[in-house]
């Protein structure tokens, strides 16, 4: 059984408003990413809402160890990584050694619909671009991090 979860907006700080958006790292807002990602990372909202309809732009701050479990989206997910190690890998678990390693300025895309994982050894933050409202549908239900906290 797959469960989806959407990103409700209060889960997340709004660094920008309205239709345009000039952010410098030193003014993005962090706060806890939303309970639908594992505990220990950050997010920062760039542009546009993503409990929304419309075009998103988030930031996520994952620590040394940080693993996401195989899921999906019902929207194209483009990720640009802005500094650190970042892994991605397409599957319906999470395998390191099938992993792609990319590095900063590195980037992936994961179509809607595709089951893909992430991971990060010593710590990473990527730019997340897609197509809101955010949806998360986990392979495994015993890795969606709202049912673990149940």
């Amino acid at each position: 059984m797959l469960r989806t979860i959407v990103l409700a907006a209060g889960s997340l700080l709004i660094a920008t408003s309205g239709a345009s958006a000039q952010v410098n790292p030193s003014d993005l807002k962090w706060g806890a990413a939303p309970p639908a990602f594992p505990a220990g990372a950050q997010m920062a909202v760039l542009s546009g809402d993503p409990a929304k309809p419309g075009i998103f732009a988030v930031r996520l701050k994952m620590p040394a160890g940080y693993k996401i479990p195989a899921h999906n989206h019902p929207t194209d997910e483009f990720v640009t990584v802005i500094s650190g190690d970042f892994s991605l890998g397409m599957g319906d678990k999470l395998d390191a050694t099938r992993a792609a390693a990319l590095q900063a300025g590195g980037f992936a895309a994961a179509p809607a619909g595709m089951n893909h994982y992430a991971l990060s050894t010593s710590g990473a933050i990527v730019q997340i671009i897609a197509q809101g409202p955010f949806a998360m549908t986990y392979v495994n239900p015993a890795d969606d991090p709202r049912r673990a906290a149940k």
